[in-house]
């Protein structure tokens, strides 16, 4: 049975560009009522007016509670209540654990683990009232491993399992629980980390399959949004990432640490001098953390 989302109410963090922009277009075009969230109020505020009257934004970081109940209660009272949560913040820093310093590995997982449970905690009492639907936006990431994406991949590793015990916790509530897992989407985040080091562009270019392709924001805004329709337990943008997800048991084994560490070696160091040159820990376009455009 098809969970129709027309007047229903989608939260989505991180809604200010890419995934979570386009997501958010794709949703009021299906009749959704849409409240974006995120850290860059003109252009929330933009969108939102481009979608219509019926649509709501707020500023909100998924690090901060408060920030995130007030953005939850605004949208409740802008709204009405909330039918579907889309977790979809997140952020990557460019370069290695030995070459980051401590507070921007950890602001990477505080970012994409911690402020996905937080969200959760500052909504499920109203998703629940709606007998809803909650769409954690994980990774390819949390089937495979690269360097240079220690914190990252940790990270979405963490979404993945939270979102598996999430999901018995509200099952008594009626309430579903998805985790959504992307290859490479040509985001701003991607674009930052190409521009910035021809290392990491040549090294997608010789992975096989789902791990080297790139996928639009078009395509995977339709994905999650067939998934949330199903109420499924993984969405897979592409499709083939279902493909990595089954042969997790080879990437995380010994024999899946071959190709890699036969690269590692020459590859890391690369990685670091390119990082480090930018002179910056996050892409440009990373809003609070580099140099956000308007």
């Amino acid at each position: 049975m098809t969970y129709d989302i027309t007047g229903k109410v989608v939260l989505i963090t991180g809604a200010a560009r890419g995934i979570g922009e386009e997501t958010a277009r794709q949703a009021a075009a299906k009749g959704a009522r849409v409240a974006l969230l995120g850290l860059e109020p003109a252009r929330l505020e933009r969108i939102a007016g481009e979608l219509g009257p019926q649509h709501t934004w707020a500023t909100c970081d998924v690090t901060d509670q408060a920030s995130l109940d007030a953005a939850v209660k605004h949208t409740v009272a802008e709204l009405g209540g909330i039918d579907v949560v889309i977790a979809n913040a997140g952020i990557a820093n460019q370069g290695t654990v030995a070459e980051s310093p401590a507070d921007v590995v950890a602001r990477v997982m505080e970012v994409n683990l911690i402020g996905v449970s937080r969200t959760v905690s500052a909504t499920v009492a109203e998703v629940s009232k709606r007998r809803g639907y909650y769409l954690l936006v994980s990774s390819l990431a949390a089937f495979t491993a690269l360097p240079g994406m220690a914190a990252y991949c940790g990270a979405k590793a963490g979404v993945e399992n939270y979102g598996n015990a999430l999901r018995f916790e509200l099952a008594y509530r009626g309430v579903g629980v998805g985790t959504a897992h992307m290859g490479w989407i040509d985001t701003d985040l991607v674009r930052d980390v190409k521009a910035d080091s021809p290392t990491f562009e040549d090294t997608l270019k010789k992975l096989p399959g789902p791990l080297g392709a790139l996928s639009s924001v078009e395509e995977c805004a339709t994905g999650f949004l067939e998934g949330i329709a199903k109420r499924k337990r993984r969405v897979f943008v592409p499709k083939s990432v279902g493909v990595v997800a089954a042969l997790r048991p080879i990437t995380f084994s010994w024999l899946g640490d071959l190709p890699i560490l036969a690269q590692a070696k020459k590859m890391v160091p690369q990685l670091e001098e390119q990082f480090r040159k930018t002179g910056r820990s996050f892409g440009a376009n990373s809003a609070g953390m580099g140099e956000p455009k308007a």
